[in-house]
């Protein structure tokens, strides 16, 4: 595993939407509930913010989610580089009392992040994954490509969370 996109993911806490009354943005709100057996499996990275973990990566990003046997997640976040692929394995934990939409994820230990579930289709073939500083965001499909009206709905879902969508980048999907 290399340090680079593990270094990334454990950063990871992850224009315009809902405003408080002060012209600021209200704060990122979860969907109500997640149903964990539902959310596990793999997932294509569609879209990002650029970060600093995922510098090196080129495409083919997925995120697989299973359970472990002491109940927590394990995370396997894979993208091609350069020079082949890169693999970085964390854990997560669901945050108490947010429906299971709130996780803390770590990939090097003591360091975690945020990762909230900001946007999910009812039938989980795509989700929206942010932070409450709203520094991060990834937008998710069960595919490696997702129909244009499809991933409106989850910009939309971004969107409406304060999310500023000016600096979102497309991931190249070139595998299966």
């Amino acid at each position: 595993m290399k340090k680079s996109l593990a270094v990334v993911l454990a950063a990871l806490a992850l224009a315009g939407g809902a405003r408080a009354d002060d012209g600021e943005p209200a704060p990122v709100r979860t969907v109500p509930e997640v149903e964990l057996e539902r959310y596990l499996g793999k997932w294509y990275e569609i879209a990002r913010f650029p970060m600093f973990f995922q510098r090196n990566c080129v495409g083919d990003v997925t995120a697989d989610y299973s359970l472990r046997e002491d109940g927590r997640i394990r995370v396997l976040n894979r993208c091609r580089t350069d020079k082949g692929f890169d693999e970085a394995e964390g854990t997560a934990r669901v945050v108490e009392d947010s429906g299971g939409a709130k996780l803390r994820v770590s990939f090097f230990w003591p360091f975690s992040g945020d990762y909230w579930v900001i946007g999910l289709a009812p039938d989980y073939r795509w989700a929206v994954v942010g932070d409450p500083e709203r520094k991060y965001l990834w937008i998710l499909s069960r595919t490696p490509a997702m129909p244009l009206d499809v991933l409106e709905k989850a910009r939309q879902a971004a969107r409406d969370q304060g999310y500023d969508l000016g600096g979102l980048r497309y991931t190249e999907q070139r595998m299966d």
